[in-house]
């Protein structure tokens, strides 16, 4: 039994997030018609990050096992003359029997970007979110960064759907950078045309960093203070922090994994 990891990139507007689900499109389901296309089978295709619908993905990496005699090459190539042109494989190789995507995964970058613009370019709406109103970015900019290290992120986390499973579930999570950046765009009528939230951690809840952008922005608009994020972690209530942000926003950037036994990543100590 063979275990093959791809690298993919797509762009999730047109699905029902990444997990397959009976009589809807998503990008586990379209991968696993491709893999049985050529195959004759349907293994489990396991993520290392499950993105919900409409988040978009540019490093994201999945595994599969597969008795089949196809070289990676070949697998590559057949993959992406199958799918839709919204998913595409970057990347293939022959894993290791023991890799998997999602358990060995030491850290994730996810960035969000805000559209600062009146008017969004047709060619970059489906992976923005607008806002074009007043905010203060240094105040954003200082709140970012107190998501930096190890906290109960439980109110910057949306319900499991179930209590008991929310009861349960380990909500501290290790962050090991976070901050917000300008794009600037030559020839813009504004001075930054984006601006981009990027967060690197070691694992990531449901909704978790849709809503810390949330947050942030209450932040910019004056609702919240840097300090009210020592509040928030204590308080552990969802309702308190701000809002879960739109989809479209969102990309899960890369992935990292040790190359042979190398220790968890980190930030100098989270600088």
């Amino acid at each position: 039994m063979r275990n093959i990891k791809f690298t993919i990139a797509y762009d999730g507007t047109d699905f029902c997030g990444w997990q397959a689900q009976p009589g809807q499109t998503t990008v586990q389901g379209s991968l696993s018609d491709v893999l049985e296309k050529l195959t004759g089978s349907r293994p489990v295709i396991h993520a290392a990050g499950r993105t919900d619908a409409g988040v978009h993905a540019a490093g994201q990496v999945i595994n599969f096992k597969t008795e089949s005699a196809m070289r990676v090459e070949e697998l590559h190539r057949a993959f992406n003359a199958l799918l839709p042109p919204s998913i595409r494989v970057n990347a293939a190789q022959e894993a290791a029997s023991e890799f998997h995507s999602r358990w060995d995964a030491l850290a994730k970058t996810y960035r969000y970007r805000i559209f600062r613009g009146r008017v969004v370019s047709p060619f970059i709406w489906k992976f923005v979110h607008q806002d074009p109103h007043e905010l203060n970015f240094e105040a954003m900019a200082e709140a970012a960064a107190l998501f930096t290290g190890e906290h109960d992120f439980t109110s910057f986390a949306a319900s499991t759907g179930s209590e008991e499973d929310d009861r349960e579930r380990v909500t501290v999570r290790t962050i090991y950078s976070s901050e917000f950046l300008r794009v600037f765009n030559a020839g813009s009528q504004n001075e930054a045309e984006e601006w981009v939230y990027v967060v690197r951690g070691r694992s990531f809840m449901r909704n978790m960093v849709r809503k810390m952008v949330g947050t942030l922005l209450d932040v910019g608009r004056g609702r919240l203070t840097p300090p009210d994020l020592a509040e928030l972690f204590a308080l552990r209530d969802r309702s308190k922090s701000g809002p879960t942000m739109p989809p479209q926003g969102l990309c899960l950037e890369s992935v990292e994994y040790a190359a042979s036994g190398d220790p968890p990543p980190s930030d100098e100590g989270f600088k």
